[in-house]
């Protein structure tokens, strides 16, 4: 059974920073495309960054030059390192895997206030 599972979420302040991870088991997920979206309150979900299966990074404009995703070697861990969050960031955080099939985590909070 394929699960991804996030953390590292939580309350800053507006300019903090913020370091989400997200765990696949249950399958390999190498060279499979991997990536983080996020959904606010009354909003749909969005794509905040990805990795294709070629291993490139796509960025939503909104978060280019704040955010950087990282794979660690297994490439079955990805990272979302956001710096200078603003509070428009706050939502719940997604990640997704695909193979075959679309597989989401169950979502981690990221609120960015004073």
């Amino acid at each position: 059974q394929v699960q991804l599972v996030e953390s590292g979420g939580g309350l800053v302040q507006p300019g903090g920073s913020l370091r989400l991870s997200c765990a696949a088991s249950g399958s390999s997920f190498r060279g499979c495309p991997m990536g983080w979206f996020r959904q606010a309150p009354g909003k749909q979900r969005e794509l905040v960054a990805t990795f294709s299966s070629g291993g490139s990074t796509s960025y939503t404009d909104s978060v280019k030059g704040r955010f950087a995703i990282s794979r660690d070697n297994t490439q079955d861990t990805i990272y979302l390192q956001m710096n200078s969050l603003k509070p428009e960031d706050t939502a719940v955080y997604y990640c997704w895997a695909y193979k075959i099939l679309n597989y989401w985590g169950q979502g981690t909070q990221v609120t960015v206030s004073s």
